[in-house]
């Protein structure tokens, strides 16, 4: 994996990815607490973490695809 420069701070670039996902995943899940979804959910903590891990899946697909 390659390091992003920022200013000259070498970060690795699943940082930045992971990061990217969070506020991806904080917008999905405000959306699935508005729709009402989390009372078919049985255990909603590892749901949220799952639901953050198919984020970070979909922006490190979408980077790779990019680069």
């Amino acid at each position: 994996m390659a390091d992003i420069d920022l200013y000259g701070v070498f970060v690795p670039a699943l940082l930045v990815w992971a990061v990217a996902a969070f506020v991806l995943n904080l917008g999905v899940r405000r959306l699935i607490g508005a729709l009402g979804l989390y009372r078919l959910v049985w255990h909603r903590a590892l749901f949220d973490l799952c639901l953050y891990l198919v984020c970070l899946g979909g922006v490190v697909s979408l980077a790779s695809r990019l680069t």
